[in-house]
């Protein structure tokens, strides 16, 4: 007979997390159960917890960054074993046949299931996913760190791929936390030219630090029109409105605005995007493909997110420094549950 699984859940709407077990049933044939080592806490399984999107059920157990051993594979996995160490990040299935998951877009996939949608998540000792989720890590990777690159990482690291950003290309990013910070990271390493924006002026140096060739403080109301036709993308990692024109203006002819942070709206006017071909764009995530290439790259250039460790068992001391406090740049839980 299969272990319950110990772990941390949310009884209600923005509930405190309590100890929390479930019996995960049978192990299916292409199901890998981890043991989990670590794992990320990401804004998403704050907006989870509170319901914000209307697809949280309670019990609720969040945790979709997540770094471990498998400790169980279904009998019909062929390509991973026992012991490996793995990831595991929003995403825990795909259909594998459709169109987009045949053309190797797996995070576009219409009936593509959430780790922690409608089942169980990573603030535990074990989860399940489907094989075609589960990451192997490259050796070089930081097993400690690693959990925020399953989701803050790929989001930011994705469009990179998907807009073709060349290492001669100027790339600006907006918002310097918990996604702007990776985002820096990896352009600086792929040879872009980085620009760092930022309502923050003391975060300069930091921004400098992480990978900015250039910092833009943007209370300043001159910045963004001395910056016309400078950059071939700029990254908005933040959730808030924007000086959406201002920043299309600052786009170079066929720039592109790229969108990952969930701002509630965009509104910009057309003609600058029609006489420029600009274009405005977001992106969920990345493939499974995708995330491999990201942890090969972060594994060659030693980039991982900057993080702060909480054991598992202090989750909501954790949960209210993210509500409140000003993380540095990650929240990671150390799994102590066993």
């Amino acid at each position: 007979k299969m272990m319950a699984i110990k772990a941390y859940a949310a009884q209600k709407v923005g509930g405190i997390l309590e100890p929390f077990e479930y019996d995960p049933g049978e192990l299916e044939t292409d199901q890998v159960e981890i043991d989990i080592s670590s794992c990320g806490i990401c804004h998403s399984d704050l907006s989870m917890l509170d319901n914000d999107w209307q697809m949280t059920q309670y019990p609720f157990v969040p945790g979709h960054e997540i770094v471990g051993k498998i400790a169980t594979i279904g009998e019909g996995i062929t390509h991973l074993k026992p012991g490996q160490t793995v990831g595991l990040g929003w995403f825990s299935k795909s259909c594998m046949t459709c169109k987009e998951c045949m053309s190797g877009n797996h995070n576009l996939c219409p009936s593509a299931e959430g780790v922690i949608v409608g089942r169980h998540g990573g603030f535990a000792n074990k989860v399940r996913a489907h094989q075609g989720w589960i990451i192997p890590l490259p050796e070089g990777i930081n097993l400690k760190t690693a959990g925020p690159l399953f989701c803050g990482g790929i989001t930011v690291f994705n469009p990179i791929i998907q807009n073709n950003i060349q290492p001669t290309d100027r790339v600006g990013v907006v918002g310097i936390g918990g996604l702007g910070h990776l985002a820096l990271r990896f352009l600086r390493a792929w040879g872009c030219e980085v620009t760092a924006f930022s309502t923050s002026p003391d975060k300069e140096a930091e921004a400098r630090e992480l990978g900015a060739h250039h910092f833009v403080n943007t209370h300043d109301p001159d910045a963004l029109a001395k910056l016309a036709n400078s950059f071939d993308m700029i990254l908005v990692a933040v959730n808030v409105e924007l000086d959406w024109d201002g920043y299309i203006n600052a786009l170079r002819p066929k720039g592109k605005l790229h969108i990952v942070g969930a701002a509630p709206s965009v509104s910009a006017t057309v003609f600058p995007l029609i006489i420029g071909e600009k274009s405005i764009g977001g992106s969920p995530l990345g493939s499974p493909a995708t995330i491999s290439t990201m942890l090969d790259f972060a594994a060659r250039h030693g980039i991982e997110p900057v993080t702060e460790t909480f054991p598992m068992s202090k989750v909501n001391d954790a949960l209210e420094k993210l509500r409140t406090g000003k993380p540095r740049f990650r929240l990671v839980l150390e799994n102590d549950l066993d």
